[in-house]
């Protein structure tokens, strides 16, 4: 079932395009990918999914009926990429407080914040002051107070800025544990290992539009180009077939793409009768990053233009 559906939005400032007929749908407890280059429209986007902003026509349906900001903004935790935290407030109170404008009184507020403060190793930043914390401590606070009220989706935009590896890896598992609970992720960056790594399903815009959606195994086959990589011992350096052409060859490592009719049998079959004991044999399938920078340099013109983010 679908948590989130998007049918044709379109937002225009002005006579510019910020997003133009976009659709797309988020099932339920997946963590989802909203990737596009800088300006391509991704916080217009996610404004219009949190009721920031209303689309100038298409429509948003939010657990199967139509969205409404006022109802439903309790059910969503949004935490962007610029920081929303009063540096003059204590990090105990400043915690109630964003819990209470989320609905929860003051006991469930505590109960929930002392829960996540010890999960993520902050029971000693009560008293500590928002202006005395660092960039990544500052990460970890505004991520508590995104997810303390249990919402049904949580969007998360680049969520592991400023943060140490230790500290990435801390909230990463807890992000697989909302999604495992039930909670629905859409997670925003720049970062596409990261992407790799937690995402089920990906969208990617770029100037407003669409150009991609599936889930991360289906767009990287469908991107791949028959390249493998065999591993093993003394592998000719002057290969000579029709069956494929040499990519690289350094250290015993070939990178070799396969003409047009010939399968990888046929592939691992040459092999074996030039007598190469193989030691590894795998399909190279692009990465998202290689992906990306594909497709954006497709669907972005030559000439300067000015998008909204």
């Amino acid at each position: 079932m679908n948590i989130l559906e998007l049918h044709s939005l379109k937002k225009y400032f002005s006579d510019q395009k910020a997003v133009e007929d976009i659709s797309f749908n988020i099932e339920k407890g997946s963590i989802f990918g909203l990737l596009g280059p800088n300006g391509a429209g991704k916080t217009t986007l996610i404004r219009m999914i949190t009721g920031i902003f209303y689309p100038d026509s298409g429509e948003i349906l939010f657990n199967g009926k139509k969205f409404h900001p006022m109802n439903d903004i309790i059910n969503i935790g949004y935490m962007p990429e610029e920081r929303g935290l009063y540096k003059k407030m204590k990090i105990g109170e400043h915690a109630i407080y964003l819990a209470r404008l989320k609905g929860m009184s003051r006991t469930d507020a505590m109960t929930s914040i002392k829960k996540w403060f010890i999960k993520l190793e902050m029971e000693s930043w009560w008293n500590k002051k928002v202006e005395d914390l660092s960039k990544g401590m500052s990460q970890k606070l505004q991520f508590v107070t995104t997810v303390l009220h249990n919402p049904q989706l949580i969007i998360l935009d680049e969520p592991f800025s400023g943060l140490d590896p230790v500290n990435a890896n801390l909230i990463k598992e807890e992000i697989y544990t909302l999604a495992k609970n039930g909670a629905t992720i859409i997670f925003s960056t720049h970062r596409m290992e990261q992407v790799e790594e937690i995402c089920d399903q990906i969208v990617l815009i770029n100037q407003g539009q669409k150009i991609l959606d599936g889930t991360v195994r289906e767009i990287k086959q469908n991107f791949k180009e028959n390249i493998f990589s065999i591993e093993g011992n003394i592998i000719p350096e002057n290969l000579m077939t029709h069956i494929f052409e040499v990519v690289s060859f350094d250290k015993g490592k070939l990178l070799v793409k396969l003409s047009k009719d010939t399968n990888n049998n046929e592939l691992l079959n040459f092999f074996i009768n030039q007598n190469v004991s193989i030691q590894s044999f795998n399909e190279v399938l692009p990465s998202l990053n290689e992906i990306f920078i594909r497709l954006v340099g497709e669907t972005t013109p030559t000439r300067k233009f000015e998008m909204i983010n």
